[in-house]
């Protein structure tokens, strides 16, 4: 059966995904781009860029910096797609232009559904409202036997670790404290019990810590 993956997911020492206050101008809230800044400067992110343990990572199998042919669908959270209120606007089609970087159809968790938006690139939004092992049984049908991954936010990737769904989990956490927002790991005492964990620290300060489902 194809496997379900987090890449890349940052979150703060005290746990959040993201901060308090998101907007169409704060799509992070008060962490603005703190919460990714180790990405920013890899060779990956700009030409100069750093090239050890941040930039592979940055480039691992699964993550966007490269199409994947292993990965055949994507599942994101409403609030992932956009700030409070993007339901309201008939316009909005995410933060990402008219390209996005997705390039498979992408499975939106949301309250406020729509219909779908073909966008340039083979990228498709397709908004459901579903329990995340049905939204994960629809990903799988379109993605037709390949990876899906889940792309955030801190809820949904909560809420898919609780169910038992997640195959292997890519946490960047970064020596910043939060203090308020969405928290990642409440409610999940024990995680670790079902997973291989491994840590790689950073010079720039990140820990990237990685966990695989254990065999049986």
């Amino acid at each position: 059966m194809s496997l379900v993956r987090v890449h890349n997911f940052s979150i703060s020492l005290d746990g959040f995904g993201t901060g308090e206050g998101q907007s169409s101008e704060a799509h992070f809230g008060h962490a603005g781009q703190r919460l990714h800044e180790w990405m920013f400067g890899t060779r990956f992110w700009q030409a100069g860029g750093s090239g050890g343990v941040d930039d592979a990572f940055a480039r691992q199998r699964g993550s966007l910096a490269e199409r994947d042919p292993a990965i055949g669908a994507e599942i994101m959270g409403a609030g992932m797609f956009g700030h409070p209120g993007w339901h309201e606007d008939p316009e909005w089609k995410g933060a990402w232009g008219a390209n996005p970087p997705y390039h498979i159809p992408v499975y939106v968790l949301t309250q406020h559904t729509r219909p779908s938006i073909e966008m340039e690139g083979g990228t498709t939004f397709h908004f459901i409202d579903s329990s995340p092992a049905e939204a994960l049984k629809t990903a799988r049908e379109a993605a037709g036997g390949l990876d899906v991954r889940l792309s955030g936010g801190p809820t949904v990737i909560r809420d898919f670790l609780a169910a038992g769904l997640v195959d292997y989990l890519h946490i960047v956490v970064v020596p910043i404290l939060l203090g308020r927002g969405v928290r990642l790991w409440d409610g999940l005492e024990g995680l670790e019990e079902h997973y291989q964990v491994e840590a790689t620290s950073s010079p720039s300060g990140v820990t990237h810590v990685t966990f695989t489902r254990s065999a049986g």
